[in-house]
């Protein structure tokens, strides 16, 4: 038997009795894997430090050896959003719809977990503890398999977190790690019938490898080529702080604006703020010709090439283009996007209307920024990233989107006809 199978094979066991355990039962190991995250951040720390300096030796640039780099507040903040999570709602249990059949069956339709999930993601370590404490709470156990160059660091934390959740009471066996090797990994992607579900967390070369060669059935996250769409009611005062904040305020995640769309009636005034703006802010913009020769004066401003407009840059980049109309700019976002947050700006509520009703992505905003779509913004306390498919889950990914349901049904010796 493969490490991977038997992995598995673990795993699933430990789900049967994590299926069976109380909220109390949950929470109480959510609680120990907090403490025990602090008790041991010297060890996890240190662990850290060893990805690190591989990273850095193998000139990772140090934007993404920061997101890699833990230190005591970031451990503190791990233990922290496990002890919120121990303080949301159980969805495991929770009756979706129930009524009394006309032959007097009692029909309920309940939250149940999905048994299996596994978690295939990149760099930061501090979702080696998200995952692993959204999928307990849902009642899920969950192989963990994270990116090579923080192998070391997830190992320590998974280990603090196995001893944590046996403490309490659950299977070590609820959280697992699984071994980097390309080999593993497609294991893995093939273990039907062990794993019930496996979620990408990445960038789109990762996502779309687990989508192409994976047999288990896929939940995609994230890419986010998001725009920002200014009509021809737009408060442009408006339009340029909810702008600056989707470009600038964090351009690394994936609800960050990667398009503008500006409608041509207002293009002339709001590019003419707008771009030296954006300049300020640093960001470099890739403009259609129109956008280009409102730029003229600004170095900042470059023209675009077609493969600009559907791109997710993570950077401060931006793509951008002048459109004739509504209709237009849905069709770019229609040709463009990928499917995760567009924005509208407007004062009309007709335009918001057709907007909302005709952008068909998984947020679509109205007078403010795309950097809202997230769980925790949304209020669901966790995520376990953005859907931007359209089965079962679509958005942020909370803890009731981590479950299945199934029917129970009661009766008194019903028999059919």
């Amino acid at each position: 038997m493969s490490e991977i199978i038997e992995l598995a094979r673990r795993a699933r066991v430990a789900s049967y009795a994590l299926a069976e355990a109380s909220r109390a039962t949950k929470d109480a190991a959510l609680h120990a894997m907090a403490a025990a995250l602090r008790e041991n951040t010297d060890t996890i720390v240190t662990a850290n430090a060893k990805d690190v300096e591989a990273a850095r030796e193998a000139g990772t640039p140090e934007s993404t050896v920061d997101r890699l780099a833990l230190n005591p507040a970031r451990v503190d903040a791990m233990a922290a959003g496990l002890e919120q999570l121990a303080g949301l709602t159980d969805p495991v249990g929770e009756v979706v719809r129930g009524y009394t059949l006309p032959n007097g069956l009692e029909l309920r339709q309940v939250r149940v977990p999905f048994g299996v999930v596994g978690i295939i993601y990149e760099a930061r370590p501090n979702v080696t503890a998200d995952a692993a404490g959204i999928c307990l709470k849902s009642g899920n156990a969950v192989l963990l398999r994270g990116s090579s160059s923080a192998a070391t660091s997830n190992q320590a934390i998974i280990a603090v977190l196995r001893n944590a959740a046996e403490s309490a009471g659950l299977p070590a066996d609820v959280v697992q790690g699984v071994p980097t090797d390309r080999a593993a990994v497609k294991e893995l992607m093939q273990a039907r019938g062990l794993v019930d579900v496996l979620i990408p967390r990445g960038g789109a070369g990762l996502i779309q490898t687990v989508v192409s060669e994976s047999s288990v059935p896929v939940i995609e996250t994230g890419v986010g080529n998001c725009h920002v769409y200014i009509d021809e009611d737009a408060d442009l005062d408006l339009g340029l702080t909810i702008l600056l904040n989707a470009k600038t305020q964090r351009p690394s995640v994936c609800n960050a604006a990667e398009s503008l769309l500006v409608h041509a009636s207002v293009a002339d005034e709001f590019l003419a703020r707008a771009l030296p703006a954006l300049a300020e802010a640093d960001v470099t913009v890739h403009g259609d010709a129109k956008v280009v020769a409102a730029g003229k004066d600004l170095s900042a401003v470059v023209e675009a090439t077609e493969d600009d407009f559907g791109t997710e840059y993570n950077s401060l980049d931006l793509s951008a283009a002048v459109v004739d109309s509504l209709e237009d700019a849905v069709q770019h976002i229609r040709q463009y996007g990928s499917g995760h947050t567009e924005a509208i700006i407007t004062r009309s509520q007709a335009a918001a209307r057709r907007f909302t009703t005709a952008v068909d992505s998984a947020a679509v905003v109205v007078n403010a920024s795309t950097r809202f779509t997230d769980g925790g913004e949304f209020g669901f306390g966790a995520e376990i990233g953005i859907s931007t498919q359209k089965l079962h889950a679509r958005g942020p990914m909370g803890l009731p989107e981590m479950t299945s349901t199934k029917y129970i049904v009661i009766g008194e010796g019903q028999t059919r006809h």
